[in-house]
């Protein structure tokens, strides 16, 4: 089962923590508040699904020092900055080290939710990839040595015939390759197949990035 969205805010004020858990909870989001970065850090949760909501100036780790050791830890949780005017630009260092967005206080109710939903939506869209990404290497780690040769010929574009002389085989083998290929890639045609090979290297490539 799916971890429950959980959306954590990290501030070391407590006012603040208690006024966004009411209006979090009011519009029936869950959230966890956390009184620093470091009690966030400490409290394992980085691989929940959800996003955080922090200030971009606090004691100890600051939104910056946050966001580069979340990226450290390899997390993916979306990260929204508030920031005072003042702190504007600090904000903007904030999404460059990769908060997907800031809010300058004093904010709109409806705009701080409409921020933390976009958030979440965009969470749950990495985690769909992710494990689609995940079932396509599971079904690719199960095709033969040949398969693969085959596969990847088929990605390239490349016709049977083409294939079969580059592999020393005939292509009636090649199309029998083929047809293995597709059943356990569980494709219903080429251009599935092709399709579901580039989002298991897409999802190769941001991992590595």
């Amino acid at each position: 089962m799916a971890p429950e969205a959980v959306v954590h805010v990290v501030d070391d004020d407590l006012a603040v923590r208690q006024s966004l858990s009411f209006l979090l909870a009011s519009d029936g989001l869950p959230v966890r508040l956390h009184e620093s970065a470091t009690a966030f850090l400490a409290s394992a949760v980085q691989a929940q699904a959800g996003c955080i909501v922090t200030d971009v100036r606090m004691p100890g780790l600051d939104g910056i020092a946050f966001l580069q050791e979340l990226r450290r830890r390899g997390s993916t949780l979306p990260v929204i900055v508030m920031t005072g005017h003042a702190d504007v630009p600090l904000a903007i260092s904030a999404m460059k080290a990769g908060a997907v967005d800031f809010l300058e206080k004093p904010f709109d109710d409806d705009l701080f939710l409409a921020a933390v939903r976009t958030a979440l939506d965009r969470n749950a869209e990495e985690a769909r990839r992710v494990a689609e990404a995940s079932a396509l290497n599971e079904r690719l780690s199960t095709l033969s040595e040949r398969e693969r040769q085959v596969l990847a010929g088929l990605v390239d574009g490349k016709a049977n015939k083409v294939i079969a002389f580059e592999l020393g085989i005939s292509p009636r083998t090649v199309e029998i390759y083929r047809a293995n290929v597709m059943a356990k890639m569980q494709a219903a045609s080429l251009s599935q197949l092709v399709r579901m090979v580039l989002v298991g290297e897409g999802a190769g490539e941001r991992r590595d990035a």
